[in-house]
């Protein structure tokens, strides 16, 4: 299933973690709760499950949710969620560390190991610009972020979501028409560090970076479009984003 911020239950863990960073836990709590009663679909329960599991208040219960997270994690077979691995299998591990059950714990820190891989995401893959580009052009690092203009960026970004690399398109820098191009990387590349594991689990946006160039192999323009109210409260996201960008 593709991750999309319009979704009911993603919209529920939203504003759940909205509340979390403004403090008022026992109401991030109700939200989540409503997100996992609401949810339809095993992706969706992942979602909430790995919500409420950082909120309970025994070690017991956080287990509890976070092996249910596990149990829908594993029925999906979705790179996006194969990414939250490492970090859930860890999460599970330090639970069974703090109820002395060392075996268990021992058993979840090495299938976090085991999970950690380089991206096996096949793509295909998009990346999103206000440049008037060709087939077979090549993007390179080296330019400046969209979200500090002084930053100068050591990798290329892209992302296997189409509607994600619109956004990108939309926000970044320029006054040319936003743009979203078919995109293959020619070498290696990796989770973007600046979403994976950050406000949600794993890299649900399926966002990579890559030191190496990436060649442009076509362009897509039925994406979907912000509207002007949406692309405005984008903006105005932006300009209260804190935090160091990982380059």
């Amino acid at each position: 299933m593709e991750f999309s911020p319009s979704n009911h239950v993603v919209k529920l863990c939203l504003q759940g973690m909205n509340r979390e960073e403004t403090g008022k836990p026992e109401e991030a709590s109700k939200l989540f709760l409503q997100g996992w009663n609401a949810a339809t679909n095993d992706f969706e329960k992942f979602l909430a499950a790995h919500y409420l599991a950082r909120h309970q208040k025994t070690i017991s219960d956080k287990l509890t949710w976070l092996e249910t997270a596990l149990q829908f994690a594993l029925k999906m077979n979705d790179n996006a969620v194969e990414s939250a691995f490492p970090t859930l299998y860890l999460n599970i591990a330090k639970c069974y560390q703090d109820l002395n059950n060392h075996i268990k714990a021992k058993e979840y820190s090495d299938l976090a190991i085991s999970s950690r891989c380089h991206p096996s995401d096949k793509g295909p893959f998009f990346h999103g610009t206000k440049a008037d580009l060709q087939v077979s052009d090549l993007l390179t690092a080296g330019g400046n972020s969209n979200y500090k203009s002084e930053l100068r960026m050591n990798h290329i970004y892209f992302t296997a979501l189409v509607n994600g690399a619109g956004l990108a398109a939309e926000l970044a820098k320029g006054n040319g028409e936003p743009r979203v191009y078919v995109v293959e990387p020619t070498g290696s590349f990796e989770n973007d560090p600046n979403v994976t594991d950050k406000k949600f689990p794993g890299n649900l946006t399926r966002s990579y970076r890559s030191q190496d160039p990436l060649k442009i192999v076509g362009e897509i323009r039925d994406w979907v479009k912000l509207t002007p109210e949406e692309l405005k409260n984008w903006h105005e996201r932006l300009t209260k984003v804190k935090g160091e960008i990982v380059n």
